[in-house]
C-alpha cells in the first residue's frame, strides 16, 4: 500500500507540474507584449491622439467646453461669446517631459501652462501656471511688448535664445522639460532648445519678482499640478500631445 501511495504521490506531483508550467507558458506572451509595449512607448503617456477629449477638461469645469473641437486629429480652438474656456489635463504632473505640436491663426495669441493649481480663487489656469507663449509674432502686437512676448518665450521671464518659430499657420513642435528633482526646466521649439530655467528656489523667485507676476499669491507656487492651453479669445490647434514622467 505504501509503495502504491507512493507512486499515486508522484504522480499528483507530475501533474501538477505540467499544468502549472503550461499555464506559465499562457501567460508569457501577454506579459511579453505588455513589457514590449512599454519599450515601445518610452514611458509616454498619450494625453491626445486626434480622436477623444477623454484625458481634458475644462478648467474649473467637469465637462470640456464646446468651444474646443476634433478636427482633422487636431484639437481646435475657436473663440465663441464666452470666455475663460480655457483647459486642463485631468491628471496633475510635477518632473515631466511634454511634447506636443501648435499652430496658430494669423494675429493669434495661446499659450501652454504648467503646475496649474485649480481652485476658484483663481478664476484663470494662468494666475498660478507658468506660460510658453504661443503666439503669431508677426502679426500680434504682444510681440513688440518684448522678447520675453514672443512665441516659445518663457512668458515674461525669459526670452527665446533663437528666433526658430514657423509662420502662423504652419505646425511648430514644443517640448517642455521640467524637474525639481534637479531644479531644471527648459523649452524646446522646432528641434533648438530655446529656453532654460531653474524651477523652484532663489533664481526662480527673483525672475517671478523681475516680471508681471510678481505679488501674485499663487503664480508658480505649486510644483505638482495641471497641464493647461489657454483661451485668449484666438483660433488655435493643438495635436501629437503626449507626456513622460521623469
Amino acid at each position: 500500500m505504501k509503495k502504491l501511495a507512493y507512486i499515486i504521490f508522484a504522480c499528483l506531483t507530475v501533474i501538477g507540474c505540467k499544468q502549472k508550467e503550461a499555464k506559465e507558458n499562457k501567460e508569457a506572451p501577454e506579459k511579453t507584449a505588455a513589457m514590449n509595449t512599454d519599450i515601445q512607448n518610452n514611458g509616454w503617456i498619450t494625453l491626445f491622439d486626434g480622436s477623444s477629449f477623454d484625458a481634458w477638461r475644462g478648467y474649473l469645469k467637469e465637462e470640456m467646453p464646446s468651444q474646443w473641437s476634433i478636427e482633422d486629429k487636431a484639437m481646435v480652438f475657436t473663440p465663441g461669446k464666452n470666455g475663460g474656456n480655457n483647459i486642463i489635463t485631468k491628471e496633475k504632473f510635477k518632473n515631466f517631459e511634454l511634447s506636443l505640436e501648435w499652430k496658430i491663426s494669423e494675429g493669434g495669441n495661446s499659450g501652454i501652462f504648467w503646475g496649474v493649481y485649480e481652485d476658484p480663487k483663481f478664476p484663470e489656469a494662468y494666475q498660478t501656471g507658468p506660460e510658453i507663449q504661443v503666439l503669431d509674432d508677426e502679426r500680434h502686437p504682444d510681440a513688440k511688448n518684448g522678447t520675453t512676448h514672443q512665441a516659445g518665450s518663457l512668458y515674461d521671464m525669459i526670452a527665446p535664445s533663437e528666433k526658430v518659430v514657423k509662420p502662423a499657420g504652419e505646425w511648430n513642435t514644443c517640448v517642455l522639460k521640467i524637474n525639481h528633482e534637479t531644479n531644471a526646466g527648459s523649452i524646446t521649439l522646432n528641434g533648438t532648445e530655446i529656453v532654460t530655467f531653474p524651477v523652484h528656489g532663489p533664481k526662480w523667485d527673483e525672475m517671478v519678482e523681475n516680471s508681471k507676476f510678481k505679488g501674485w499669491e499663487g503664480f508658480g507656487k505649486y510644483q505638482t499640478g495641471h497641464i493647461g492651453l489657454q483661451d485668449h479669445g484666438d483660433k488655435v490647434w493643438y495635436r501629437n500631445i503626449k507626456i513622460k514622467p521623469l
